[in-house]
């Protein structure tokens, strides 16, 4: 550990593994770089989001699914008075259609304001609680293997309403618990949760040889069997086939969760379906798993989890996001033999990180994604939008829009996908846009001095003392390698 101010160790444990300093955050972190970040976290259940008005996955998925149920029903009733007024004025009344009806007035005689919809509402407060919590983390530590995880387990809210409703709760539920737990048990709940099992289409998987699969003749989906094979465990080139892909989608067949209309289980809960599941053992990565229902599956995931591959596979990950793009292979490995020895324990792996001088000596190569680059100028300012959509609306801008990555292997993690040219533009337009809206937060160079302390460059100073204006001034610091490099 180390011993008395430590200034570049306070900025490495704040910008490389943190979300950024907030006032005091950088005194605080020099006396022991490494212990600030292990006091976080060992904290009981600081990766957790606990917000009473956040409904859990089923019960926002039941209000999705009610709403989806009210407006089929308008719309019938819509079209039943149309029926009625043709059938008694006449077929040529039905030339001329009514307009739209007039938007209910309040007591003003004004429009009122539209309601916004139900998944847009339950969105946007997941949003805002996720923005909360990563801008008031000590040091933002755990909030970046949250991210890291969700982003590992993508889903995408591009998917439809379902996912729009579900994401927020995915993330809460099946990521947040477990993300310095046990790898075994985040990936069980992650793949048994209505969000992935939708995102990879298992809901439509029935097996071949089902009941379900020999009366109507519909098949196997193997999406979530390829995705958990490729980049949830073993990554490519693991060792697996196309054979024991097929293997692991017959595995998890069943595997599903109850909609609207469902006949078994509470709407919007997992399900195991028994007659859509494939009967008889496979045989996956040299291994027969008996026929045990929904614990085939189960049994499956666990071996998996354990594999050697997987342990190399996340250890890579895990370094490339923490370190550079082509980390050192002695980072790479002790987080391998990490994993391994301890049976995937997350936060032995998470410290194990924190432990080797490479994490510490290595120059801040990589750059803050959108997301990161918010939070960092939120806790340096003190200053966190009241209302999500403008947080929203500057990473649709910047390419990151929230829990909508291009597929599923999840946002990009290189250099190049956020240090483009366009990129920076973007990214340029977005400081100046938060360096206009910031009032009354003293000096600039106070920002800065919170941001990085001693450690910020001369050069960075002095540009930022010689802008025309306190806005300029703002979002010259904020394209600063001070807020851009992790």
């Amino acid at each position: 550990m180390a011993i008395g101010p430590d200034p570049r160790g306070a900025l490495i444990a704040l910008c490389r593994f943190g979300l950024g300093a907030k006032p005091g955050d950088l005194a605080a972190a020099a006396a022991d770089p490494r212990g600030f970040l292990l006091e976080e976290l060992r904290r009981p259940n600081v990766g957790r989001l606990e917000n009473a008005s956040l409904a859990p996955s089923n019960v926002a998925l039941q209000a999705l699914f009610a709403d989806q149920q009210e407006k089929r029903m308008e719309r019938e009733r819509a079209m039943a008075t149309e029926a009625t007024r043709v059938s008694m004025t006449g077929p040529g009344a039905a030339m001329a259609a009514p307009g739209p009806a007039a938007p209910p007035q309040g007591a003003d005689g004004k429009p009122k304001p539209q309601e916004p919809p139900v998944e847009q509402k339950l969105f946007r407060a997941e949003a805002m609680a996720r923005f909360e919590k990563q801008a008031s983390a000590p040091a933002g530590f755990v909030e970046r293997l949250v991210a890291f995880w969700s982003n590992h387990f993508a889903v995408s809210v591009a998917k439809g309403q379902i996912l729009r409703v579900a994401a927020g709760p995915f993330e809460r539920e099946a990521i947040r618990p477990y993300a310095l737990g046990r790898f075994a048990d985040l990936l069980a709940a992650v793949e048994s949760h209505p969000a992935m099992l939708y995102y990879l289409d298992n809901q439509r998987s029935i097996g071949p040889g089902s009941a379900a699969g020999r009366f109507a003749g519909k098949g196997l989906n193997e999406n979530l069997a390829r995705e958990i094979l490729e980049l949830h465990t073993l990554g490519v080139g693991g060792g697996y086939s196309q054979a024991d892909v097929t293997a692991l989608a017959r595995i998890i067949t069943g595997w599903s969760f109850a909609e609207a209309e469902s006949e078994i289980g509470e709407p919007g809960g997992f399900v195991f379906k028994a007659n859509w599941h494939e009967p008889g053992a496979p045989a996956l990565l040299g291994k027969d798993y008996p026929q045990t229902g929904r614990e085939q599956g189960a049994a499956a995931l666990a071996d998996i989890a354990r594999h050697p591959a997987t342990a190399t596979h996340i250890a890579t990950k895990l370094a490339r996001h923490f370190i550079a793009d082509a980390p050192p292979k002695p980072i790479v490995e002790t987080l391998a033999k990490t994993f391994r020895d301890t049976e995937g324990d997350l936060s032995a792996v998470a410290e194990a990180l924190i432990a080797s001088d490479l994490a510490w000596s290595e120059p801040l190569a990589k750059i803050r994604t959108p997301d990161e680059y918010l939070m960092a100028v939120a806790r340096a300012t003190g200053v966190l939008p009241n209302d999500p959509g403008q947080y929203l609306n500057m990473l649709n801008a910047m390419g990151m829009p929230l829990w909508q990555p291009p597929g599923p292997n999840g946002y990009p993690d290189s250099l190049d996908a956020w240090a483009s040219p366009e990129a920076m533009k973007l990214r340029l337009d977005v400081a100046w846009q938060m360096a206009q809206r910031l009032k009354d937060i003293g000096h600039p160079l106070s920002v800065l001095d919170t941001a990085a302390g001693l450690a910020a460059s001369r050069e960075t100073r002095e540009a930022a003392s010689r802008a025309e204006s306190r806005p300029q001034a703002l979002a010259i610091l904020f394209m600063s390698p001070e807020f851009q490099r992790r």
